[in-house]
């Protein structure tokens, strides 16, 4: 926990304190680290350091930090990225697209995409699902953290502007709802758009399982002969975890089976490189995992969890879908992950975004996440809830419910 204080009256609070900007982790990684907690392994100087040294592709950082008489009150982590507003669509998906009116569709849309050019400050990350964008002092009103903030981005957009990189659309990330009710006053007040994209997927871990088999002894019956139908059909998968040295020598392969499941996304807001993961075990040690899977003795895929306070994260993954068809590995990879997160003794398995049906056949609910954005044209700003709904992807999908 952060050092106890006493704060000033909210008012004085918005006036008295001072805004830093950073622009690396480096420059102010002992009071941030001394700050925040380390439970909140994302907003820790590790994980950042990692971006920092293994960036996905047009990717750049700034940091800001919140204090009153040199005593830090918050913090903010924001990544900057250019886009080309065609880039996160998977041309190869679209070009799957059958029917005139469909492909029209996809034509018209890419068009308009393409005239799209600007740079994007992201408060979270866009590697990430949940709120892993800010941490303020727990005495400070959520309405003051607010306008903090937005203080804070405007600050921030001034001094990328400096260094040549105009802002011009800000998007501040995940938020659940009770965050949610906190930030969107201040936020809707000045501008910003809400909406909802996917949900994340969150498995609860109750506390009498003790063991994997408690977790498929609460399934009916009808999912519990599914799950051990999985098992049967991937009983060739041997799994390895890889230390630092493994993940090393293999980063290319890991990187490829990655791409390979990268590269069926309809929409995509990064590009990470090989040195990622090797960067990633640096940093974070035995908190993070990579587990490899083979199948005689050929290397099919891997996945990847991260341990943050009581939460495990589904991290990236990566599979040969020939693979996949015969042995079922990504429903075994996520009961795989479900056991981790029960013998680690954690309250919640995050497996984030994408696949939201067969997620939910292992016990995961899906929970709404509200994301703001804003563009510094007031005239553009007005056509930005347009353009949202029209370039973010729909998923049709049936929540499952596998617990009696």
């Amino acid at each position: 926990m952060p050092p106890k204080f006493s704060l000033p009256d909210e008012l004085r609070l918005l006036e008295r304190t001072d805004i830093g900007f950073h622009a690396s982790i480096s420059e102010v990684m002992g009071m941030w680290d001394d700050f925040v907690p380390e439970h909140r392994v994302f907003l820790r100087s590790a994980y950042l350091q990692t971006l920092e040294v293994a960036p996905p592709k047009g990717m750049q950082f700034c940091y800001l930090s919140f204090s009153i008489d040199g005593q830090m009150i918050g913090i903010t982590a924001c990544q900057i990225q250019n886009y080309r507003g065609d880039e996160p669509f998977n041309d190869e998906k679209q070009s799957q697209v059958t029917g005139f009116w469909n492909k029209t569709k996809v034509s018209v849309k890419k068009f308009i995409t393409r005239q799209v050019r600007l740079n994007v400050m992201v408060c979270g990350s866009l590697l990430l699902t949940g709120e892993h964008g800010f941490y303020f002092h727990p005495k400070v009103n959520p309405e003051i953290a607010s306008q903090l903030l937005y203080k804070g981005l405007k600050k921030a957009s001034d001094e990328m502007s400096k260094r040549g990189k105009r802002i011009a659309l800000f998007v501040m990330k995940d938020f659940f709802e009770r965050s949610q009710k906190e930030l969107s006053p201040v936020l809707t007040g000045n501008k910003f758009y809400e909406f909802n994209a996917q949900p994340t997927m969150v498995l609860d871990i109750p506390h009498h399982w003790k063991s994997f088999d408690d977790y498929l002894s609460a399934m009916s019956s009808k999912y519990r002969v599914r799950a051990k139908r999985a098992f049967k059909k991937g009983k060739n998968i041997v799994r390895k975890e890889l230390n630092l040295q493994e993940i090393e020598e293999n980063k290319q392969q890991i990187f490829d089976s990655y791409q390979n499941v990268a590269a069926k996304a309809v929409f995509n807001t990064f590009t990470f490189t090989p040195e990622y993961f090797p960067e990633l075990k640096r940093q974070l040690g035995d908190k993070f995992k990579l587990i490899a899977c083979y199948i005689h003795d050929e290397f099919v895929g891997f996945y990847t969890t991260i341990k943050n306070g009581n939460d495990l994260d589904a991290h990236f993954l990566g599979l040969d879908y020939q693979a996949n068809r015969d042995s079922q590995l990504y429903l075994n990879m996520l009961y795989d992950m479900v056991r981790i997160g029960i013998d680690a003794g954690v309250h919640q398995v995050t497996f984030s975004r994408t696949a939201l049906e067969i997620k939910s056949s292992v016990g995961a609910e899906s929970h709404d996440l509200s994301i703001y954005i804003r563009h510094r044209n007031c005239m553009l700003n007005r056509l930005v809830k347009y353009a949202v709904n029209y370039v973010i992807p729909k998923e049709e999908w049936v929540q499952r419910r596998p617990f009696k």
